[in-house]
């Protein structure tokens, strides 16, 4: 086990306020692997006061500038790749191929797309007789989750640094070695000291400190709409700048005519992605009821081809595990078809959730209405095409979905009725520069692309 101390404040590893500590476990097989610190409101104030001192002079920084050293933030992570995925393996739990892939992969794709925005994006527009300035927002507090640990904090780093704000980062307590490695590659590509600043701790101390900070101008976060909902009321009552990336319970809708092989295969793939653990998983596949007990056999046959520890990891958590268990056995016991794995631990060690599989799944269930967050899979039958869309739209959420059609115009004409932030065409592919984000309780704002880096700029109107 190793012991870090210190936090990432100022361009320096300075030691915490206090001696508290965060253990990290292994989630594959219970052991804790290293603590790091619990950080106090002590320690984000002076990550706070770092970034408020680097604001002036990283805000007058040129495009350019800016542009380069994201750039070298982008190369730091592709030359360590290797070391990046192994630790996502080790405190998230990733196989090492989808650690390799996407925890490492994804991230140097959507720093690369900053470096470029950051160059090319016009920070100024002349409407009228007016001069329209877009500026940097202040210091942002980001607060990111655990389940793609490095993916969200690039998502929230690269586009405030783009837009010339400063970041204080505070990672999920669950996979802060990801975060302190982050840090570490930050300061290897040079980027001003204060710039960047690192905090561990808890959600409840160091994070709820953060978004409560007088001097941090827009809180940025990553993860359950219920605490999102905490966050976004101390944003409010402060007048503060707020963007909330929060749940899903997205529906995978098959209709008439499409390749219901390819789609229930497909389907099923992304809910086993990263074990369930994906906030716009298409987790509820609905089906016509022609061809619904085809899809079920269907599910379940794809289902058995990820076995546990092999090529589905661990939950993150004892706690993740006590969470999907629970929802499955009230899947159980309010009466759906378990038709493939279910409560009991495959495996002797680990937090390991067998693939699970629904059918006979009604609207109104708790499986059906609340994010499981786990690789479980719920198939729901529909009548016509209007009962397919209320029921894909009857949930609080409305963060990803899929339609699958035989043709692609139908399915589009489908998905433009659909109340959800990003969906995917016949199983179109993932688009970094494509705006990510929710409808409804899934969140407020966006991420990614041109889209992503607006929501770290305020304007300016010079009437000239």
């Amino acid at each position: 086990m190793t012991t870090h101390d210190g936090m990432y404040i100022g361009g320096q590893w300075r030691p915490a306020a206090s001696a508290g500590t965060i253990a990290v476990v292994n989630p594959a097989d219970e052991r804790i692997i290293a603590r790091v610190p619990a950080g106090t409101a002590e320690d984000v104030d002076a990550a706070v006061r770092a970034a408020r001192a680097a604001l002036p002079g990283w805000a007058a920084t040129g495009p350019a500038a800016r542009a380069a050293l994201i750039a070298a933030v982008r190369d730091e992570l592709r030359s360590h790749a290797a070391e990046i995925a192994e630790t996502v393996t080790a405190e998230l739990g990733a196989p090492p191929a989808l650690a390799s892939a996407v925890h490492a992969g994804l991230p140097v794709a959507v720093a690369g797309s900053y470096a470029e925005l950051a160059a090319s994006h016009s920070f100024e527009e002349t409407i009228g007789n007016s001069a329209v300035l877009l500026e940097p927002v202040g210091v942002v507090g980001a607060i990111t989750p655990w389940n793609y640990p490095l993916h969200q904090i690039v998502a929230k780093v690269a586009p405030a640094l783009a837009a010339g704000c400063t970041v204080v980062l505070k990672p999920a307590e669950d996979t802060p070695l990801t975060a302190r490695l982050f840090a570490r590659l930050v300061h290897r590509a040079g980027v001003p000291a204060g710039v960047f600043n690192l905090v561990t701790g808890t959600g409840p101390e160091a994070g709820a400190a953060l978004a409560a900070h007088e001097d941090v101008d827009l809180v940025s976060f990553t993860g359950s709409t219920a605490v999102g909902r905490r966050i976004g009321a101390i944003a409010g009552a402060a007048v503060k700048r707020v963007a909330l990336e929060l749940g899903g319970k997205s529906a995978s809708v098959v209709l008439p005519g499409a390749d219901l092989a390819g789609a229930v295969r497909a389907t099923v793939a992304n809910v086993m992605i990263n074990s369930g653990q994906t906030c716009s998983a298409w987790t509820r596949l609905l089906v016509h009821r022609d061809r619904y007990e085809e899809a079920v056999a269907l599910a379940a046959e794809a289902a058995a081809e990820y076995p546990p520890g092999a090529r589905i990891g661990p939950l993150v958590s004892e706690r993740q595990l006590r969470r999907v268990r629970g929802y499955i056995e009230q899947g159980v016991a309010e009466g759906a078809r378990l038709v493939a794995g279910g409560p009991e631990s495959p495996l002797e060690r680990g937090f390991y959730v067998s693939p699970t599989v629904f059918a006979d799944v009604t609207p109104g269930m708790t499986i059906a209405q609340e994010e499981i967050f786990g690789p479980v899979v719920t198939l729901l039958r529909y009548e016509d095409e209007e009962d397919a869309l209320r029921i894909a739209n009857g949930t609080v959420y409305g963060l990803g979905g899929a339609v699958w059609a035989g043709d692609e115009a139908a399915a589009v004409a489908f998905a433009r009725r659909m109340e959800t932030g990003q969906v995917h065409i016949n199983g179109g592919r993932f688009n970094p520069l494509a705006p990510f984000g929710g409808y409804k309780q899934s969140g407020v704002g966006r991420e990614l692309g041109p889209h992503g880096l607006a929501e770290y700029l305020q304007t300016k109107s010079l009437q000239l």
